[in-house]
């Protein structure tokens, strides 16, 4: 595989941002995924970090160096990290438990496969098109996907979200794949701080026309605007596949061996089960100094490999 990648977050107008998100990948396989602690339940930012160490560990124990069925891993990872938020509410004993939305992409051979659950998004351009969205799990979508067969009460906040991570039900998980991948295609995955001020048409346009390395951070500073002083925390993870051109950070995994994984996914949750020290803002010199520690880990394996 060959990508280019791109990642930021912003706290904006919040008192701390719980947005979390990173990729992992080995040589036949990548994880890319975002979560955004729900505000108003305990802990956002400890409920997006757990769904996405739950699924990075899953990532790392079945990518070998490929996934068997990514939309099965999908589901089943995504179920693991709600499952993972019941339990640490129990052993804390928390009134409320701990709530994120996720959405994670797999791509693997020349595919890609998603699922999301709550209303953190994905957008896929090719070209100047946007070939897919996710679907939120809002009563806001539901109006829309099914005003013509069953029209929503107006009495719904059509804003809430019917689903997500650490609810008292079973969530609902959609994914799709897979889908086929062209050079040049761009996947954005982000919290609802973008897409709530920013409408898809210009998310598209600014993916489609400027490399990721130089939309992303635009379309956050767009979000921030729109946003005002009371604007959300925005955060975007990007990726460009097989790109041609030179961007930076980009990652190729060809020369990788079978059992090498790296991760940009913190995993710093200590016996007590609290976060240490996670920094509040994702900027360019912590991804660019993320990545060369996992290369310089990779050509460690590599190196140890050759020598066995």
């Amino acid at each position: 595989m060959r990508f280019s990648v791109y990642q930021i977050s912003r706290k904006g107008g919040r008192e701390k941002n719980e947005d979390r998100m990173g990729y992992c990948y080995t040589r036949d396989a990548g994880l890319f995924a975002l979560a955004d602690g729900m505000g108003g339940h305990p802990e956002g930012e400890m409920a997006s970090q757990l769904a996405l160490q739950t699924m990075a560990a899953l990532f790392q124990r079945d990518a070998r160096p490929d996934l068997a069925d990514p939309i099965r891993f999908l589901q089943e990872a995504i179920m693991a990290g709600h499952h993972q938020l019941l339990r640490y509410a129990s052993e804390k004993g928390l009134i409320d438990n701990p709530r994120t939305t996720i959405v994670a992409c797999i791509l693997q051979g020349n595919a890609a496969y998603w699922a999301h659950c709550g209303d953190s998004r994905l957008y896929f351009v090719r070209g100047d098109k946007l070939i897919a969205r996710t679907r939120d799990h809002s009563y806001s979508e539901l109006q829309q996907t099914l005003s013509s067969v069953v029209p929503l009460n107006d009495r719904y906040n059509r804003n809430v979200l019917f689903t997500c991570l650490g609810s008292p039900g079973r969530p609902v998980i959609d994914t799709v794949g897979p889908l086929l991948l062209q050079e040049g295609d761009r996947i954005l995955l982000c919290s609802d701080g973008l897409w709530g001020t920013t409408e898809d048409d210009v998310i598209t346009h600014h993916l489609a026309s400027h490399s990721i390395s130089d939309s992303v951070p635009e379309l956050v500073e767009i979000a921030l605007r729109n946003g005002g002083p009371k604007c959300d925390n925005v955060s975007i993870i990007a990726m460009e596949w097989e790109s041609a051109e030179d961007e930076r950070p980009s990652v190729s995994t060809e020369s990788l061996g079978d059992e090498v994984f790296a991760s940009t996914i913190q995993a710093s949750v200590g016996g007590s089960a609290e976060v240490d020290d996670l920094a509040d803002d994702l900027d360019e010199a912590e991804i660019e100094r993320s990545i060369r520690e996992i290369n310089e880990a990779i050509r460690r394996s590599a190196n140890a490999a050759r020598k066995n």
